[in-house]
Parts: C-alpha cells; structure tokens; sequence
C-alpha cells in the first residue's frame, strides 16, 4: 500500500510550490491621490427647537402650567401649516428648584423654593421663508428657554452627486500631473473610496427671539456639502 501511495506524494509535493509561486506575483506600480470637491444648494428645511419652562410652587402646578403654554405653542405650528410628522417633542424635564444659604458652620441650608418644568419640541419647517414668522409666533405664546435653527436640506442627494464627480475629477487631474512629472503614464482605476462631509447646522441662541416689532429677520444662506476621495491608478 506505501508502494502505490509514494506516486501522489511526489505529485503534491511538486505542485504545491507551483502553486505558492503563481502567487507572489509583483505588485503594478500605482499612484495614490486625493481629491476634494464641493457643491452648494440653498437649504429648503428648517429645524426649530424650543423650549417652553414655567415655574411653580408644586411639580403638578408647574406641569400645568407648562401644559397650557405647549398646547398655545402647538396649535399655532398647526395654524401656520406645520404638519403633524414634523413636530416632536424633544424632552421633558422637572427639576427642584432651591434657595441656598450659609450657615456659620461652612454647611448651607436648603430651601425648596419651586419646581421648573420644560418642555422641548423639535420643529421642521418646510417652507423656509416662514421660519421668522413661525418664531415670532412660539415666542408670543411661550417659548422662553434653549431655541436653535438648523438649516439642511431633506434630500441632498442630487448635490452631494455632483461634489462627488468633482472630487473624483480633481484627484485625476492630480494624478495626471504627478504621472507627468514623472515620465509615466496612467492605466486604470483600481480603487476608490469617499467621504461625504455634510454641513454644520447654524445655531441661533433663543435670546435673539425676544418680543420685537415684525418677523424676526432670518438668513437662510446656502449649505455646502462637501466630499473626499480617495484614488488609486495603475502607472504604465
């Protein structure tokens, strides 16, 4: 039985380092390069967050008192055309509230003084141009507390496209001066890979909503996407 098995030894002992040899072939040479490119659109969604807080001798009277005030603050989005899916209430908080006092221990005495209720919603608003009436309005009827605008766009996709055709054209056109300069040429594409970098939001401090004369004045702006990438070439 050794006898008939000696044959496929010898046969897999050759072919195995053949195998391992097709392996190991050299690597092409390549270039790798980065490219940048960017696109603007002008925002055409609003995301509002306020915040109404009412104070009170008791939790439940500060929650009611807080209630009423939301509920003002509700129906008037409602009233102004927001629709249902884009309000949401984004937290609730109770919170004691003390007065401190020093003792001539150097430990202080607390006194329970009133509650604090908040109450935050999150609010998109579709049509931009009504983001100054729309603050007017939750400021009138309570909100008094946090705030924040950020402007974006519900799909971007169409821009983001574009920034991403322009970064891969200028990583090309980099690869091409560097394959110049260097006295090759480029072959094929082997790898890409990107980064999308969406805009920062523009916060807005509620202070600047206080009661005034007129709509609050408003700059939507543009947004500016932004997208990396990352390319390798074949050298020839």
């Amino acid at each position: 039985m050794t006898r008939h098995l000696l044959p496929f030894a010898l046969a897999a002992a050759i072919a195995f380092p053949a195998m391992a040899g097709a392996t190991d072939l050299p690597t092409p040479p390549r270039i790798i390069v980065s490219g940048e490119g960017e696109a603007t659109v002008a925002p055409d969604l609003a995301i509002l967050t306020l915040s109404v807080m009412r104070e009170a001798k008791t939790a439940r009277a500060a929650l009611d008192a807080n209630n009423d005030a939301m509920a003002a603050v509700i129906a008037a989005m409602k009233a102004a055309g927001i629709k249902d899916r884009d309000l949401q209430t984004a937290g609730i908080q109770i919170n004691p509230r003390y007065n401190y006092t020093n003792k001539p221990d150097g430990n202080q005495d607390a006194e329970l003084v009133a509650y604090q209720v908040t109450n935050t919603l999150s609010v998109r608003v579709r049509d931009v141009d009504k983001t100054g009436e729309i603050l007017d309005k939750a400021v009138s009827l309570g909100v008094n507390q946090g705030g924040g605008i950020a402007f974006t766009n519900d799909n971007p996709v169409a821009t983001v496209t574009e920034a991403r055709k322009k970064a891969v054209a200028d990583a090309e056109a980099k690869a091409k001066t560097l394959a110049q300069a260097a006295g090759v040429s480029l072959g094929r594409v082997l790898e890409i890979t990107d980064q999308n970098i969406r805009p920062a939001p523009m916060p807005i401090n509620a202070k600047a909503f206080d009661a005034a004369a007129g709509a609050t004045p408003v700059q939507t702006g543009e947004n500016s996407y932004n997208v990396q990438v990352t390319v390798t070439f074949e050298l020839k």
